[in-house]
């Protein structure tokens, strides 16, 4: 199979296949282009995520292997569940989508740097707007202790970011996620790269192909209007 590196103009939203993406850097497909939502969606519904850092061009991303997370394989331990009990959190979705995502990138600049560029950030922002980008927001207190967002139009959560300020609650997001997406029938998480963090709660790595197919029968599930309402998610870990 050719491997062949894209470059995206600006106005033609439409994506290579990912059959041309590079085996290395694993998974480059494309550089350039924009982050218009009109862009995001397409990527997404194809397999296809921005990835990059301040200072380099868009690069679009589509690695030989996928992380995913099955709804009904979560791992959720005894430490976890433990500590969902003493802190008997408030979960919603959708109601602090800015701070959630601000959150994820002042935590990993803190630490390591962050690929939530201020483009990034600006555009997912607009994706929210839209109604594809959502949050998952985890409080203690009327204090946001813990969340993630991520992007979902089709029976796929595209998870992006996540965050903590208290110990286990970016698992507790993951957890309500989790049951919030098994309530209304959904397929899978897409965790994209496999880490030790999501293996840990359950990712396991599948085949690009296999990926692709499956993305694609979940493009036949239908959001519900209701489902990413301002709301809290009552009774969410039982």
């Amino acid at each position: 199979m050719v491997q062949q590196l894209f470059h995206l103009s600006k106005n033609d939203f439409r994506f290579p296949p990912n059959h041309y993406a590079l085996l290395e850097p694993d998974g480059l497909l494309a550089v350039g282009g924009c982050l218009r939502v009109e862009r995001l969606k397409q990527a997404y519904a194809n397999g296809v995520f921005p990835w990059f850092n301040e200072g380099e061009p868009i690069m679009w991303w589509t690695p030989s292997e996928r992380g995913i997370l099955e709804l009904g394989e979560f791992h959720c331990g005894k430490t976890l569940k433990k500590a969902q009990r003493k802190l008997k959190p408030t979960v919603t979705v959708n109601t602090a989508f800015n701070q959630v995502i601000e959150a994820c990138r002042d935590q990993r600049m803190a630490a390591e740097g962050t690929w939530i560029t201020n483009a990034m950030l600006s555009a997912y922002q607009q994706a929210h707007i839209q109604g594809i980008a959502h949050s998952v927001e985890v409080w203690h207190e009327e204090k946001l202790v813990g969340g993630l967002y991520g992007i979902m139009q089709s029976g796929v959560f595209c998870g992006e970011s996540m965050f903590h300020t208290v110990p286990n609650t970016s698992k507790m997001a993951m957890w309500a996620l989790v049951n919030w997406l098994k309530a209304h029938k959904a397929s899978f998480i897409d965790c994209q790269l496999e880490n030790p963090y999501l293996t840990s709660l359950g990712l396991k790595v599948i085949p690009r192909p296999e990926f692709l197919t499956r993305l694609k029968l979940a493009g036949q599930f239908q959001v519900p209007s209701s489902m990413w309402q301002p709301q809290e998610l009552k009774a969410i870990y039982e």
